[in-house]
This record gives C-alpha cells, sequence and structure tokens, in this order.
C-alpha cells in the first residue's frame, strides 16, 4: 500500500517531507522565509541553529577556506557559523584521554555547544587530509563521549582537478556514518577547477558555482531544521 505524507500545520511542512522523502527544498525556504518574516513583524528574534565549519586545508590562500567564506556569506539567515580551527590541535593519543590536551578540550568544548557541522575540506590522494582526520578522531574520544553524536552535518569538497575532491568527499561521509553525524545526501558538491573560481580577494566569480553553492546552503538550512534537536520555525 501506498504511504502518503499526513497533513500537518505548516510549521512542520519541512520535517514530514523529509520524513517521507518529498524533498521540495524551495518549498521549504519559503515556508522558513514566510516565519522569519512573521517573527520580524512582530518583533521576534529568528531562530537561528549554530553550526561549526571545518575547513580540512591550513594552507593560507587554502581554496577549501575560501569557498567556506563564500558558503556563509550565501547561507539563509536561519544559521550562524563558527569557523573552528583545527591547525592547532596535537596528535590524537590514547595515553592522554585521562588528562587531555587543553587544545583538545577547547575543540571539544565549542562543537559540543555547536547544532550542526559543515566540513569544507581538499582531497589528498583520494581522501581526506590528515589534519581533518585528525580533528575527527580527538572530537570522537574518548570512547562513548563524542561530540559529533547525532549532529546534522555537511560535506563540501573543493580541488582544483576535475571531479572535484570526490574521494575525500565520500570517504569523509563514510567516517560521519559511524559517527552518528546524519550528513545531507542533495544536493552532492563537489567543487572543481577550484583554481579558477575566485578573485584576489577571495571572492567566487563563478555565477554557476555561486547558484550552486547557495542551492547547497538553502538545502543544507533546511536539513539542520529537520535534523536538530527543538526546531521550529514558528
Amino acid at each position: 500500500m501506498e504511504m502518503q505524507p499526513q497533513m500537518v500545520e505548516p510549521a512542520w511542512d519541512c520535517v514530514m517531507i523529509q520524513k517521507w522523502l518529498f524533498w521540495d527544498n524551495e518549498t521549504c525556504m519559503k515556508q522558513i522565509d514566510t516565519g522569519n518574516r512573521k517573527d520580524k513583524k512582530k518583533g521576534k528574534m529568528m531562530a537561528q541553529h549554530k553550526i561549526a565549519v571545518i575547513v580540512g586545508s591550513l594552507r593560507k590562500e587554502s581554496f577549501s577556506r575560501k569557498m567556506a567564506k563564500a558558503l556563509i556569506k550565501l547561507s539563509p539567515d536561519s544559521l550562524t557559523f563558527e569557523i573552528v580551527e583545527i591547525g592547532g590541535l596535537p596528535l590524537y593519543n590514547q595515553d592522554l584521554d585521562d588528562n587531555p590536551p587543553a587544545a583538545w578540550v577547547e575543540f571539544r568544548e565549542r562543537i559540543r555547544k555547536l547544532d550542526g557541522v559543515l566540513f569544507v575540506t581538499p582531497e589528498y590522494n583520494r581522501s581526506v587530509p590528515g589534519v581533518l582526520k585528525n580533528a575527527i578522531d580527538v572530537g570522537s574520544r574518548p570512547y562513548g563521549e563524542s561530540v559529533w553524536e547525532g549532529k546534522p552535518g555537511g560535506v563540501m569538497s573543493v580541488s582544483p582537478g576535475a571531479i572535484g575532491g570526490f574521494g575525500a568527499n565520500h570517504h569523509l561521509r563514510q567516517s560521519m556514518v559511524f559517527l552518528n553525524v546524519p550528513v545531507m545526501q542533495q544536493p552532492e558538491a563537489y567543487i572543481g577547477n577550484a583554481a579558477n573560481l575566485f578573485d584576489w580577494e577571495g571572492n567566487l566569480t563563478s555565477d554557476s558555482t555561486r547558484e550552486h553553492a547557495a542551492k547547497f546552503m538553502r538545502a543544507f538550512a533546511v536539513w539542520v531544521a529537520t535534523i536538530a534537536p527543538g526546531c521550529s520555525f514558528r
């Protein structure tokens, strides 16, 4: 017997659409925007979810960092962002679990307080950079105390190559499955030819890439609202 979505109050339309796999991102975003406008008229603050942005490259002029900043600018108002740096994290060593380095403690606390996580990463040797894998490991330990647990996630890979970091994207997703991070499936985001997408100030110059990035962030806003605890657009 074919199941049909239930009729629900508008505030929960996005959640029900997600649950029944009738993906209509534009409808969901209109619902969010309508709710936000009503709240503004009533003088209420818009409900926002706070997202950790983790860049998988340490290079100063990293394409991934430039893309992360572009995504933040293109995001709907329902999300706020905090770029969480990972370059200063000591390598994970289980021997240090009982007396962890201060950098581990600070990193774990910052991630724990946020509502979701957005990874923007290059590809190294068809996988994620070691610095990103180390950050994932640090956040996942000690066993049973993972800061990643249940947080809605998004993954974008960025590369000068033609396939846009496909290998890194999917290796990262595999780790997220084990860590119980529900990662948004569509739209996928493999950004290739990255060396030709930005001007000298780091701004996106490609209209098609900007359009795709904006679509990605609208979808991510819906995904976070669907998965994050206590979401409401009323």
